[in-house]
């Protein structure tokens, strides 16, 4: 089952998650478009009704009745283009694989997108580049005084967002330790296998390609730390940008129980830093507290909690009991010592 209509959807060059998400069209040759523009203001002029909260990036799909619908959020979306079509997909065959898979998505999604704002809007070299590019993407003829007021505006505006995801002086060693470290592990990584769970991309590549478009493309404090840490990491981000042209059939998934240690120790590393993260917001908004700290890579991290991430915690367990029970062991035996495992709730 394929496509052929181009399904529109609006987003940006500075958004890890637009990036994410053409990506992920280009390699499964589903026919689309972009509008980069915001979308609010695409969805008005259009005459469709806007999400709760539109960002980037919106995709406008048909609905059963056949009216365009405005849908946000990419891990949905993916699953959405999974129904439609069945061709290159980037969900593994295998269920425990697919697990790992989503656990690596959201990773991506929700602890790599920290590296990203932070380096972006708390150094002043970083921010003052976002602050002209940014506005420039969308339109590269604005005028000198509307690029001035608009990136003063934006800055500022994104500057005031860095709590929360986390980003201050406390917890900036923290990012940066965490950051050149999964450099390092991406580096060994690319010298056994080519994508995270063996010779072809899952979702869980573009989320982490998602983000590092902006860190090693995009912004230049980071840039610079990944040519130094991790070229092999550089240059896969260049070639993932459009695999349309990689040939399944010569390249199949790895089995879970012979993924490399390489693999193994990505999965430590979500569990040093991403699984205490995820856990200590679920406390937090389980006591209805507004702000939760905890123990990340030996340092002190608070932030204000974060409703969403509680989400991604409930859907990590989602997935996981929907697996066989089969499955679900072949997960925690390979997942043991990873730290992963703590995310895993005990069915009420």
């Amino acid at each position: 089952m394929s496509l052929s209509k181009p399904i529109p959807l609006i987003g940006a060059v500075g958004s890890p998650y637009t990036r994410k998400m053409l990506s992920l069209l280009r390699y499964r040759r589903i026919p689309h478009y972009i509008l980069w523009d915001d979308p609010s203001l695409v969805l008005d002029e259009m005459g469709i009704e806007k999400p709760k909260i539109p960002f980037l990036p919106t995709f406008i799909f048909e609905n059963a009745k056949g009216q365009a619908e405005a849908v946000c959020d990419s891990t949905p979306i993916i699953h959405r283009l999974e129904q439609l079509q069945t061709e290159r997909s980037v969900i593994p065959d295998d269920p425990a694989l697919a697990f790992i898979n989503y656990l690596l998505e959201d990773f991506g999604d929700e602890w790599c997108t920290k590296f990203m704002f932070h380096y972006r809007w708390h150094f002043s070299e970083d921010a003052d580049n976002a602050g002209t590019e940014l506005p420039l993407c969308r339109d590269v003829t604005l005028p000198d005084a509307a690029l001035l007021d608009f990136k003063r505006f934006f800055s500022e505006r994104q500057i005031g967002r860095l709590g929360y995801v986390g980003s201050n002086d406390s917890t900036a060693p923290i990012i940066d330790r965490c950051y050149r470290r999964f450099l390092s592990l991406l580096e060994a990584h690319f010298k056994t296998l080519p994508f995270l769970l063996g010779h072809r991309p899952g979702s869980g590549d573009f989320a982490i390609f998602g983000q590092l478009t902006q860190l090693v493309g995009f912004d230049p404090t980071p840039r610079a730390i990944a040519h130094e840490v991790s070229p092999r990491t550089v240059a896969w981000v260049g070639t993932m940008e459009d695999r349309a042209g990689l040939d399944l059939e010569k390249n199949p998934w790895t089995e879970l129980e012979s993924l490399p240690n390489t693999t193994y120790e990505i999965l430590k590393e979500i569990g040093q830093s991403y699984v205490p993260a995820l856990l200590a917001n679920a406390q937090a908004l389980m006591a209805g507290e507004k702000e939760w700290a905890t123990d990340i890579d030996g340092q002190l991290w608070s932030q204000r909690s974060f409703p969403y991430q509680g989400k991604c915690l409930q859907w990590i367990n989602e997935e996981y009991r929907q697996l066989s029970a089969h499955d679900q062991q072949r997960v925690s035996s390979w997942m043991a010592g990873t730290g992963c495992e703590a995310l895993l709730m005990p069915t009420a």
